[in-house]
């Protein structure tokens, strides 16, 4: 008992300088805005501040506009909405030298004085990546991830770190160390997750631009949640050398960087500065595609499947008519739409999604929380925890009555090698099915629901049945993007009484309840392309923003 007392408050003390050392950013952040304010009363912050990226880089970049008056406007921003929403872990103050140094001579980078921010679990020399986790701590990166180097080599200033949920495994954004952070439309809303450092931050304007990562919505969900874009590649279009992943070594559902921003312009205008010279040859895995500029400017009208439901996690009054309000503006836009039929998504989620995350029972995600002073608030725990005979049985009895609950019982066990084969080979076969059934519509792009508004906070954890509609692109590996298109209305509301569910369970009956007093928030859809075609997808959610 002694001995578990003195490793429990060892583990407390590392946590409390933790928060010593996130509230000391504040400061330090708080000083340096200071300081440039006396030096420089006159300049207007928030004329800075609403420059859209491809503007704010045109003026960075022909000198109309000093990069340390842009810096600290950001540093300025940035510090309001962390003490606003709990989203920035760490302020990286060698980006103060960073500004100091840089020279407008030469050829410079696309993204020149840009200050980008980047999720907790991406790699930055001289900094730690936790992922929420306490032993993590104090255990400082060698060096920048891929990702980071080709940002700065572009001209980027990475100036903070943001918050993340324990292990990643999550759509919210809540650990030990630094604590929940909140939405900053409605703070009694989660941002989403795991990339929901990033959105409260961007969404709040206090960064324009930011990087993060998705397994199964992690991107896609805080941009929903926050009212703004983000956008999931394929899974290897971008390095992921050196950003940490929530379950390393899994490779039946592919997780991918990306960016996350305001303006679908932004992302475009990201991509286009990563795609480069520099990461193809820092990280030889990745295919040389440049950034196709013919695809993305194109104007030729589109070929659109949609659908308004997966008919697995019922979608809310505002999410079908997103859909629906989309759909019409496209037509009348003079794209072509054609409905889509999605097949047995409950099976894909269960058998391939949740099954191919957890194929080893959730052996190595749990090795993660041993030591730890408290087990993440992921409902799963309990259920990797119990030996495989228990969920079976569990999962017999429950299946009558509850075949949700029952199928995720039965999909988070530990498989054989030969099952796992077996598993990564029906994976590819649903995927090659997925396309030929594209193929044969003869589509071009795919408009889709996208989970939201956002959620209550501590809903999410008992709602992870909803990442259905995200995490099927992560399975696919086809690249996606989230626009915000509507916003809920009282008629939303109104409708929502009547939500039930498809199955009638506890998930359904919660999932009400969580969707519940969302007047005025932001609802997004989802658009999504075929594998490898980034610029076209991005074209897409650029028609979808401008309607």
């Amino acid at each position: 008992l002694l001995l578990r007392w003195r490793r429990r408050s060892g583990l407390w003390r590392k946590v409390k300088a933790a928060q010593q050392r996130q509230e000391r950013s504040l400061v330090q952040m708080e000083m340096a805005v200071q300081r440039f304010r006396e030096q420089h009363p006159s300049v207007n912050v928030v004329s800075i501040l609403n420059l859209p990226l491809p503007e704010l880089t045109k003026k960075l970049r022909d000198g109309s506009l000093p990069l340390e008056h842009v810096f600290y406007a950001y540093v300025g921003k940035a510090l309001q909405m962390a003490t606003e929403t709990n989203c920035i872990t760490e302020y990286l103050q060698e980006s103060e030298t960073q500004v100091q140094k840089a020279k407008p001579s030469g050829k410079l980078g696309l993204l020149y004085g840009v200050p980008v921010s980047l999720k907790d679990s991406i790699d930055c020399q001289g900094h730690d990546s936790t992922l929420g986790f306490i032993k993590n701590i104090n255990k400082p990166v060698a060096e920048d991830s891929v990702v980071v180097q080709v940002l700065r080599r572009q001209g980027a200033i990475p100036f903070v770190k943001t918050n993340v949920p324990q292990s990643l495994i999550s759509y919210d954004c809540n650990n030990l160390i630094f604590g929940q952070t909140f939405n900053p439309l409605l703070y009694t809303r989660s941002p989403g997750g795991s990339t929901g450092g990033e959105g409260a931050l961007i969404g709040g304007g206090g960064s324009i631009l930011g990087f993060g990562t998705d397994l199964g919505g992690s991107l896609r969900f805080p941009a929903a949640f926050c009212g703004i874009c983000a956008f999931k590649p394929t899974g290897n279009r971008l390095s992921k050398k050196g950003v940490i992943s929530g379950i390393p070594g899994q490779k039946a559902v592919a997780a991918a960087v990306g960016p996350i921003a305001k303006h679908v312009e932004s992302l475009a205008l990201s991509m286009r500065a990563l795609l480069c010279e520099d990461m193809f040859s820092l990280d030889s895995s990745v295919p040389p595609l440049p950034f196709n500029e013919e695809v993305y400017s194109s104007t030729q009208p589109l070929r659109i499947g949609y659908y308004e439901t997966d008919f697995f996690t019922m979608p809310s009054p505002a999410m079908r008519r997103a859909i629906r309000e989309t759909k019409q503006l496209l037509e009348d836009a003079g794209h072509t739409l054609v409905p889509f039929e999605l097949m047995n998504i409950d099976y894909a989620f269960f058998n391939f999604c949740v099954k191919g995350v957890f194929a080893d029972g959730g052996a190595s995600f749990l090795r993660k929380f041993k030591g730890e002073l408290e087990e993440s608030s992921l409902g799963l725990l309990w259920l990797m925890k119990s030996p495989n005979w228990l969920k079976n049985v569990l999962s017999w009895i429950t299946k009558p009555f509850m075949p949700r609950v029952s199928a995720m019982l039965a999909s988070i066990r530990a498989n054989t090698v030969d099952e796992v084969w077996s598993l990564h080979h029906e994976i590819e076969e649903f995927r090659q099915q997925f396309i030929a059934q594209w193929k044969k519509l003869n589509l071009d792009v795919m408009l889709c629901p996208m989970l939201g508004p956002a959620l209550g906070i501590g809903y999410p954890p008992k709602l992870s049945v909803a990442v259905s509609y995200t995490m099927l692109y992560n399975a696919l590996d086809f690249p996606a993007g989230v626009v915000p298109v509507t916003m809920v209305t009282d008629e939303d509301e109104e409708e929502l009484k009547g939500y039930q569910g498809y199955f009638r369970d506890w998930w359904d009956r919660t999932m009400a309840k969580a969707f519940h007093g969302s007047v005025g928030l932001p609802v997004s859809v989802q658009c999504v392309a075929l594998p490898w075609q980034e610029e076209l997808c991005l074209r897409f959610m650029k028609e979808v923003e401008t309607l």
